[in-house]
């Protein structure tokens, strides 16, 4: 008979184990505002206009309005003296991609993106690219600081 207990005890434990052990993260929000420092940026085509650094603040609301679990609407303050407003957030996989349509005193629209890593689990966002498309196109390094940070 106790033979036979601790052959049982002896098969439980293993499920036990995967019983109690904690499962993975839930994902977080990303709703929110996030510093952001450009920094290295360069501009036009042959990407010899050496920019400054600039810093903006990237609103987020993580609704799920694009389809994506985590996506929503974007808004970036503080760019050219003003914000810009009707950005998208998407995250893919371990990625977030912003992009916000940005019109020009001469009535060009021009692109402005941002691509960086996540953390689901945590909700941040790691270094990465921020890029204007059209007219003078321009980049730079874009570090994301801390959700609550502007």
């Amino acid at each position: 008979m106790s033979r036979n207990i601790r052959t049982f005890i002896a098969m439980a434990l293993p499920f036990l184990a995967f019983a109690i052990v904690p499962g993975t993260a839930k994902a977080q929000s990303f709703t929110g505002n996030y510093p952001v420092l450009e920094t290295q940026a360069k501009a036009g085509i042959a990407g010899t206009i050496k920019g400054g650094n600039q810093s903006f603040c990237l609103v987020l609301t993580d609704d799920g309005a694009f389809g994506r679990p985590h996506s929503g609407t974007a808004t970036l303050e503080s760019f050219d003296a003003g914000s810009i407003t009707g950005g998208e957030f998407y995250v893919i996989g371990n990625n977030i991609f912003v992009n916000f349509t940005v019109g020009s005193t001469t009535g060009e629209a021009s692109g402005l993106a941002l691509f960086a890593p996540v953390n689901i689990s945590k909700g941040t966002i790691g270094t990465g690219i921020l890029a204007l498309t059209g007219g003078v196109p321009s980049s730079g390094l874009a570090t994301v600081g801390a959700k609550g940070g502007c």
